[in-house]
């Protein structure tokens, strides 16, 4: 049995990726008292839903009803204020001890939206899937013991799965979003969450999200790499290397422009956090370098021909926060990331960074940037007036790493350069409450303004992106299982 866990959590905000497995599921011997022998099955049932109001959203949305002429979605902007209603529902059964070395899981999705004005897309819609579905041999002992007495476990994963690695900016399976990012592949383990180290090894086909029919692995695209967890070089350090690469063979008929290239990405790089204490000073850093190769589509005498340039770009996330000696806990922290952008069309080479499958909302509450072509300072204040209270906000702001790329998630790129790089800030608000062991319920509000760039565009967009654009949500969860602690028996 482990006796003190090597494992630290990051302080940085929404930086902390999912367990394995996710939060809603519990062991069933940590639920109703009558199953407390049963502590070989993993169960969970989680349903959510969201009022979503957006007025103002600059992200075009895809008609595909109304193709163009080569039969590709047209992109349209939001005129109207959308009052969107999303739902959630998961299912997960996992067996493990009982039949060890063997272990497997079984997870389902149900998610819909009603109410859009706008073409649903498959962030908000995707049906009837099973978004976990893989076969484990699990070797607990199999690499010895750490020098507190857990076990160094060998995992061999073999099947459809979805994870969260590192600070969840590169692979993650947003969980705000009403859909999750499934992998089709291997995933071996060295070590486990709570040894001194432990390494982390995948190799994958991403998933295609289909919102009314079975989803398919994507088989021209492999993505790959290896994250090595170092918790015992400080007590106030955990260290991550890690290399990451994704090689995409061109699909000529696909209507999404960014598939009917060849792309070779290669990521290396380094993540470190820590904290001092309970209370005081905490810092998360992450380093990424990249390079490779990927196809541009120029139109040269009428045609548009794939042209292969190379590929060179960089990025940083850097957040660094104190928490106060204080019953309410809070915590004051300032953050700044950097994603380099494209430096001109037709200039030989790529240097904007490839985000991979990341995580948008520790970016903007809006959902409105990724981490591409992206300089973002910012400053936030989270703290817990009662026990079930969770609140925070923060003031960000937006610019352009080159003014000569686009503002990807809004479509806007003036290739000149002259709209400037300022994009406009944001203030955001979230609430959170803690009902019962059952029950969880979110209140968000978040305003942009939009800078000098994004209101350049204003007489090409209807007036849209100049005027500001806001978000309001109220979400509710209900986990059938509670929240992880004894559910004592109705008397």
């Amino acid at each position: 049995m482990a006796t003190v866990s090597y494992y630290q959590k990051s302080r940085g905000y929404r930086a902390e990726p999912e367990p394995d497995p996710p939060t809603y599921v519990r062991n069933l011997s940590r639920t109703y008292e009558q199953f407390k022998d049963i502590d070989w099955l993993d169960v969970g049932l989680d349903f959510r839903t969201r009022y979503e109001n957006r007025e103002n959203d600059y992200r075009p949305w895809l008609d595909t009803r109304n193709p163009d002429a080569t039969g590709a979605p047209v992109p349209r902007r939001r005129d109207e204020t959308d009052d969107l209603w999303l739902t959630r529902l998961r299912a997960y059964v996992g067996v493990k001890n009982i039949l060890d070395p063997f272990r497997f899981a079984v997870e389902y999705q149900d998610s819909r939206s009603f109410n859009g004005l706008y073409e649903p897309s498959n962030g908000e819609v995707n049906r009837n899937e099973f978004i976990t579905g893989y076969g484990e041999l699990f070797f607990r002992g199999a690499l010895g013991r750490d020098a507190q007495g857990n076990h160094r476990p060998l995992s061999v994963r073999l099947g459809r799965m979805h994870l969260e690695l590192l600070d969840r900016r590169l692979i993650g399976d947003n969980q705000f979003r009403n859909t999750t990012n499934t992998f089709d592949g291997l995933r071996v383990q060295l070590g486990g969450r709570d040894n001194d180290l432990h390494l982390d090894a995948f190799a994958f086909h991403p998933v295609r999200r289909l919102l009314y029919e079975v989803d398919r692995a994507d088989w021209n695209t492999w993505v790959y790499g290896a994250v090595l967890n170092i918790r015992s070089w400080s007590r106030f350090a955990t260290l991550q290397p890690y290399y990451l690469g994704r090689i995409q063979q061109a699909d000529p008929v696909s209507p999404i422009a960014a598939s009917r290239v060849d792309r070779n990405v290669q990521s290396p790089g380094l993540r470190v956090y820590g904290a001092t204490g309970k209370t005081g000073v905490d810092y998360d850093v992450h380093l990424i370098r990249q390079f490779g190769s990927q196809e541009e589509l120029r139109t040269a005498g009428g045609q548009t021909v794939p042209v292969r340039v190379p590929h060179d770009a960089f990025g940083y996330s850097l957040e660094g926060g104190y928490t106060f000696d204080h019953a309410w806990k809070p915590r004051f922290s300032l953050y700044y990331g950097y994603g380099s952008g494209d430096r001109a069309r037709n200039d030989g080479g790529s240097q904007r960074l490839d985000a991979f499958y990341g995580f948008n909302q520790p970016w903007s509450r809006h959902d409105y940037f990724a981490w591409d072509n992206l300089r973002a300072p910012k400053m936030r204040l989270e703290f817990s007036p009662y026990e079930t209270v969770r609140i925070d906000t923060a003031v960000n702001a937006y610019w352009l790493a080159s003014a000569t790329d686009g503002w990807n998630r809004a479509g806007l790129r003036d290739a000149s350069g002259q709209s400037g790089t300022y994009l406009g800030h944001e203030f955001d608000v979230r609430l959170r409450h803690k009902l019962g062991q059952f029950v969880e319920w979110t209140l968000s509000y978040a305003h942009f303004q939009p800078g000098g760039f994004t209101e350049s565009f204003a007489a090409t967009t209807g007036g849209l992106t100049g005027r500001p654009s806001r978000f309001f949500y109220l979400e509710v969860s209900f986990n059938a299982f509670g929240d992880g602690t004894p559910i004592k028996k109705a008397r």
